[in-house]
């Protein structure tokens, strides 16, 4: 005879408690073994412990189990998942109290480890003295910061100790590349991507994962020009800026969070001025592109923000020729979309400033309308005859510096 119980668990019952709608649905499985799920038509997937897909709906079922840290970062674990394993035991290992509530079939809820009274108080905070075994714990927290920080949500002081703790055992060290990039892009899509790195930087994880944007709190800016002053707050303003400017686009936020990493090594006699920080500022951009991993088309943005986002806001005063030559360092002639993501972080990082959040981009719209009249020249449409390749491409790009002129004219 089965007598195994399945429990709705996590971050849909999480959700539903907040009244939010849950965006996918986790199942644990109690008393049950892996030939039984098999038996009743589950497939099973994962290679560490077994996941067993529901063979109507697709959605995840995992067997209760326990897990034991026996290495180094996130896969250093050894679990058990014998039928004997309770759905306590299986809540414990969680990170969160408020992710270890789990709904019974009839709709009651079990939680052991006070998550719904946590929910009430807002407050996030580790199930036990296990959360320290699992570093990727300290970006999900910060995530989570992040992502309910429009609740009112902040993070127990006893849960950041033991961020510190696992940030100063080295841990963070052993977290794969792939990993840690996925929970920034994760939380670069929050409301609040300014609240993962404050608590990142509080519990001193940012100097471990991000020096070189840990680098930017307290390095002063010019006050005409950045009433805020601080470099890590504008940051912080222009993420926040970016999420809304963007509608929560990865791409874009995670372009402004590098956007002023030059400014982290501006010499000392030359503060509070940043002359030629967009420059200085690409290779660090590189150095955490590449140590992250981060997808091609994510580097790409990130690189053209750091170096432009000048550019960009001084285009209502440039010359044709330059507006011109912003456009082909661009590359929008062959990648049209980059544009919008662009001028949404340029425009964050324009509005990212004390008492000017408000202020209005005209640079913006007027270089998507450049771009427009130069894009709307086409090869087809000019006298080509007798040209030859490379002639072909001046005739062009000087059809579209006069279409550029004219604009400009039109608008003087």
């Amino acid at each position: 005879m089965n007598t195994s119980k399945t429990y709705l668990v996590g971050g849909a019952v999480r959700d539903v408690l907040l009244g939010l709608q849950p965006a996918e649905r986790d199942w644990v499985v109690v008393g049950s073994t892996p030939e039984e799920m098999l038996e009743n038509g589950f497939k099973q997937v994962g290679a560490s412990f077994p996941v067993f897909l529901h063979p109507k709906t697709g959605e995840e079922y995992a067997l209760a189990r326990t897990e034991k840290k026996q290495g180094h970062g996130y896969h250093g674990f050894s679990v058990d998942f014998h039928a004997g394993v309770t759905l306590e035991e299986d809540l414990q290992r969680r990170d969160l109290t408020i992710n270890a509530i789990a709904r019974d079939q009839d709709g009651g809820l079990v939680d052991p480890y006070g998550g719904q009274r946590d929910l009430e108080q807002k407050v996030l905070r580790h199930v036990s003295g296990a959360f320290v075994e699992d570093p990727l714990r300290v970006l999900r927290v910060a995530r989570f910061a992040a992502r309910f920080a429009r609740f009112g949500f902040r993070v127990h002081e006893s849960t950041l100790a033991l961020m510190r703790e696992i940030t100063q055992s080295g841990e963070l060290g052993y977290l794969a590349a792939e990993r840690i990039w996925r929970e920034i892009e994760l939380a670069m899509k929050t409301e609040k991507p300014s609240v993962f790195v404050q608590v990142l930087r509080e519990c001193g994880a940012l100097e471990v994962l991000l020096p070189e944007v840990n680098r930017l709190f307290g390095v002063p800016q010019p006050p005409e020009y950045h009433p805020e002053i601080d470099t890590g707050v504008h940051l912080l303003m222009a993420l926040d800026a970016a999420e809304k400017l963007s509608k929560g686009s990865a791409n874009v936020v995670f372009a402004v969070l590098l956007h002023d990493l030059g400014k982290g090594i501006t010499p000392q006699q030359e503060l509070p001025s940043h002359i030629g920080h967009e420059s200085t500022g690409v290779p660090l951009v590189d150095a955490v592109c590449n140590r992250l991993k981060v997808p091609n088309a994510v580097h790409d943005l990130s690189r053209k923000v750091c170096l432009l986002h000048l550019r960009c806001h001084r285009i209502l005063e440039a010359r044709p020729m330059t507006a011109l030559r912003l456009l082909e360092q661009l590359d929008v002639f062959r990648q049209p979309g980059l544009l919008a993501d662009f001028i949404a972080a340029c425009e964050a990082d324009y509005r990212g400033r004390k008492g000017l959040q408000d202020r209005a981009y005209p640079q913006g719209e007027y270089l998507q309308q450049v771009y427009q009249v130069a894009a709307g020249i086409r090869t087809r449409d000019l006298d080509l005859k007798g040209a030859s390749g490379p002639e072909v491409g001046e005739r062009l790009r000087q059809a579209r510096l006069e279409a550029i002129t004219r604009l400009k004219t039109q608008g003087a």
